[in-house]
């Protein structure tokens, strides 16, 4: 009987000399950025945490790494037919930055609906970017048809050896820079990055934990090495792990390697990328702060270890920012809207105002609303958009209110 063939363990895919070999290569050209305790985090948290500040990149994200690294290794011929990808994120602007200072012609297939900002940030690095289907997998599909015509090299996001080896040098800057850290927390998307991570911790002469981090709206991974079949898709903060299938050769290295996945919702997402603008500082997408919200959501699992977890990148939109750190305001009680039933008669508005005033409150919108209500036709309901010190200080004044006999809610975030 015919004896089938063993998969290669993961230590043989992608093993540490690969990860190092990578290092080297790539030293002289991506930031050797800094690995920091953050003491109020690790106050907050019960666990002594260390950030790698990979937004500080060029480009603001850790895949510069992986991709110069796949560059550095191409023949005379591959570099002079040039290289594509299929992506509108962090892949594509630092493959089409390290791409233009190589002089290696970039190719970006992006879907159609892609946001133009993605879009021209890509081209300001040099790439040649074209707009394919309505999917990612239209695109995808259209870069390996243009690979086959024109001799291009694809370069994938994540699924390739020499991807995951440039992603692990992070791992080795962390060790060298923090040797105590005993636990990786790192995001998972297609699971390029803790593929690196964990060869490089693995492989290490003492224990070190990886923990992979996943948002709840997208668990592919976690799916893929749990065998459950958990809903994915939505519109999620982190855009930059929303992956709906992980790789193949990732996910075998994660199957090995990895010791734990956990998932995290979209509230603890928001609140981690506004505490690390508020603490560190810093700004970061969402998928750079999923370490720090799995920290929050799990603090049990944490307490008392030293955790390396890595800001993977900062490429967010301002105005989604805005609204991030804004929504954070009104869940910490901050920034309110509050819904007052009044009569409408002469000086209504003013005695509600004169009670905002008398507990020292704010006022910064104030919303009418006569038509549009079930109430009476004297009848009209306001909304008023304060600013107070604190949770504690929204409810003096909401008490003050009832107090003086009006009807008062809170409109609440979803």
């Amino acid at each position: 009987m015919a004896t089938l063939p063993v998969a290669p363990p993961a230590s043989a895919l992608v093993t540490l000399d690969d990860v190092r070999a990578a290092h080297i290569r790539i030293a002289d050209a991506v930031v050797r950025t800094p690995t920091l305790i953050s003491r109020t985090l690790s106050q907050l948290t019960g666990a002594t945490v260390y950030l790698k500040f990979e937004n500080l990149q060029f480009t603001a994200a850790y895949k510069e790494r992986g991709a110069l690294n796949t560059l550095l290794q191409l023949d005379a011929a591959a570099r002079a037919k040039g290289v594509i990808a299929a992506s509108a994120g962090n892949h594509a602007q630092g493959l089409a930055y390290h791409g233009n200072r190589l002089g290696i012609p970039v190719t970006i297939v992006m879907p159609q609906n892609t946001p133009t900002v993605k879009v021209t940030q890509t081209e300001g690095h040099g790439a040649t970017v074209i707009l394919e289907g309505e999917t990612f997998d239209a695109a995808h599909a259209h870069a390996r048809k243009l690979e086959a015509t024109n001799g291009y090299t694809f370069v994938h996001p994540f699924d390739d050896a020499r991807i995951i080896a440039g992603q692990g040098t992070i791992a080795i800057e962390m060790l060298e820079d923090v040797p105590e850290i005993d636990t990786f927390l790192v995001p998972i998307g297609g699971g390029g990055l803790i593929s690196g991570v964990a060869t490089v911790a693995k492989a290490s002469d003492r224990p070190i934990e990886v923990i992979g981090v996943e948002a709840e709206l997208f668990p592919s991974m976690y799916n893929r090495i749990n065998g459950t079949d958990l809903p994915c898709g939505g519109d999620t903060l982190a855009e930059g792990i929303a992956v709906k299938e992980p790789g193949g050769l990732t996910a075998q290295i994660v199957r090995e390697l990895v010791d734990d996945i956990v998932l995290v919702n979209e509230r603890s997402l928001e609140e981690s990328v506004s505490l690390l603008l508020q603490i560190e500082k810093t700004v970061v997408e969402g998928a750079g702060a999923a370490g720090l919200a799995a920290l929050l959501a799990h603090p049990e699992k944490f307490r008392g270890k030293t955790v390396g977890t890595i800001l993977c990148g900062g490429n967010i939109d301002t105005r989604l920012l805005a609204n991030v750190l804004l929504r954070d305001l009104a869940r910490s009680g901050r920034l309110a809207r509050l819904r007052v039933r009044l009569q409408d008669r002469p000086g209504a508005l003013f005695n509600v105002a004169r009670i905002f005033h008398e507990q020292g409150v704010n006022i910064i919108e104030v919303y009418h609303q006569r038509v549009f209500t079930t109430l009476p036709a004297k009848g009209l309901i306001t909304d008023i958009e304060c600013e107070t010190r604190d949770k504690a200080h929204l409810d003096r004044l909401m008490a003050a209110l009832t107090a003086a006999h009006y009807e008062v809610s809170p409109v609440e975030l979803a």
